[in-house]
């Protein structure tokens, strides 16, 4: 008979000993854990899953930083990144459940955004016992904390932290190099997200926080956040009231923004905005600033180089 199941004196020492060594190896297995969304649901495990879909490129990219790529099993239509990302099954949230219970997940990733649009799909996935869960963060600190709960789902939690160490270290390199920029030197800078709707970003979304990280200053820091997103309001006459403010234009352009330097330039009544006229409106992709990444310091690091290319040029040579 195996010693495990001994009637021997010695068999609590065994058992205790048999568990904490499994507790050092595989601590998920001896460990629950709870993580309420960002939809204030709960989710419950006591191991890491294993067969994931993402439906937010954000969470694709970071999931693959975390090094979980043979874990994915999915991925939505928009993931570009990384390219090992784009080999990857496509899924929708609009089409039928039955698609991604065939997969056999064991966790279904999303944001906010969809799990609105598409309750039914969130809660026929937790009905067949495939766990949903709903994560997108807004500002620093929360990257931080979402980019901890991927790990902890992931099993992944030492790979997380060496992220956020990553990402902090290169941070402090901007930082002490922007310091050097006297203030009254310091670019004022309107930072567009949808022309077509002359949106901005929230004060207190990443893009502008890569933003004034970059030495920028925010001429619309007054800008009316959409709910609980990036966006902002603002509108053709709240910018051109500041049009003598605006030493540069920037845009993000990509799926969100399609534009082009000549639209800006030929926008109604934007030739009076100082920088319009100045020839100082440049693009900038929209993934570098609007995915809360491991990227995120490219972003900042181009946009250094827009505003100061003399002094990011050579601190952060091509």
């Amino acid at each position: 008979m195996p010693v495990l199941f001994s009637k021997s004196p010695h068999r609590s020492l065994l058992l205790c000993l048999l568990f904490a060594v499994v507790s050092l190896l595989m601590p998920h297995l001896c460990q629950a854990q709870t993580i309420i969304d960002q939809d204030g649901q709960k989710l419950h495990f006591d191991k890491p899953f294993s067969r994931i879909i993402s439906l937010y490129p954000a969470h694709t990219e970071n999931l693959f930083s975390l090094g979980l790529g043979k874990e994915i099993i999915g991925v939505s239509k928009n993931d570009d990144y990384p390219t090992a990302a784009q080999a990857k099954p496509k899924f929708n949230f609009r089409e039928d459940p039955e698609r991604f219970i065939a997969a056999k997940p064991d966790l279904v990733i999303v944001r906010p955004m969809i799990s609105r649009s598409s309750p039914e799909l969130i809660a026929k996935l937790r009905l067949m016992g495939i766990q949903a869960i709903s994560l997108q963060p807004n500002t620093l600190d929360e990257t931080f904390s979402y980019w901890q709960t991927l790990g902890a789902l992931s099993g992944r939690e030492q790979q997380a932290t060496e992220m956020i160490t990553r990402f902090k270290a290169k941070l402090r390199e901007i930082e002490t190099l922007v310091q050097t920029i006297p203030p009254d030197k310091r670019k004022r800078v309107y930072f567009e997200a949808i022309h077509s709707k002359m949106k901005t970003f929230a004060p207190n979304s990443m893009a502008i926080f890569a933003l004034t990280t970059a030495g920028g200053i925010n001429v619309a820091s007054d800008a009316e956040q959409v709910r609980e997103t990036n966006i902002a309001f603002y509108g053709t006459e709240r910018l051109l009231a500041k049009a003598n403010d605006i030493d540069l234009f920037l845009a993000q352009q990509g799926r969100m923004n399609d534009i082009n330097e000549q639209t800006i330039y030929e926008e109604p009544g934007f030739n009076t905005i100082k920088a319009v006229k100045e020839r100082q409106v440049f693009l900038i992709e929209e993934n570098l600033v609007a995915r809360p990444t491991l990227r995120m310091i490219d972003g900042i690091i181009k946009i250094g180089k827009i505003l100061y290319p003399e002094q990011f040029g050579t601190a952060f040579p091509d």
